[in-house]
């Protein structure tokens, strides 16, 4: 049989469903099955799915085949449309499943961020750090952020600020002193 002749016949066959034809579902179902298909196991990737886009497929026929209008689209340009609807529905359905947990595992899921109670003790603790450093004489608060801050040696803060290696040794060792007994106030 011809493209033409199967196209007609198709198109023959979904107009005598809506009366409750059950031989014209058959033929519909013989004439298309294969295609439709594979184009649902194309779609889907899983026999077992597609088998049962398919049957979808044809019971939507059954239940719409009023809705078909020859003029707007061929026979099976209108199927394979249900088709190809039927299976990404199936498909979104299905990884969606598999995403969503239930809600009771939720409580199974640790949090690795802080918490809010951690969070402002942490702040409080900064903002603590920030106002001893800054009741510190200016070359002490200088010579403590170059080295613990931006990673200098002593050699390099002394000649940065033009002293010597023992006085900047000694600066910074008073600025320890101070700021740890700040801090324990």
């Amino acid at each position: 049989m011809d493209l033409d002749a199967n196209r007609t016949l198709i198109a023959v066959a979904l107009g005598r469903i809506p009366g409750g034809d059950r031989a014209a579902l058959q033929t519909v179902y013989r004439l298309t099955s294969a295609k439709l298909f594979g184009v649902a196991l194309r779609i889907l990737g899983e026999r077992s799915e597609a088998e049962d886009v398919l049957q979808e497929v044809y019971v939507t026929v059954w239940r719409k085949a009023a809705d078909f209008d020859p003029s707007r689209a061929s026979p099976m340009t209108w199927l394979i449309a249900i088709a190809r609807n039927r299976a990404i529905d199936r498909l979104r359905a299905s990884r969606q499943s598999r995403a969503m947990a239930p809600i009771e595992a939720a409580a199974e899921v640790a949090d690795s961020g802080i918490g809010a109670d951690g969070a402002l003790e942490m702040s409080q603790d900064n903002a603590r750090l920030h106002g001893c450093l800054d009741g510190l004489a200016a070359h002490e608060r200088n010579a403590l952020r170059g080295a613990f801050f931006d990673g200098n040696t002593y050699e390099e803060l002394a000649a940065r600020m033009s002293v010597p290696l023992g006085t900047m040794k000694s600066w910074i060792r008073r600025a320890m002193i101070k700021l740890k007994s700040c801090l324990e106030q």
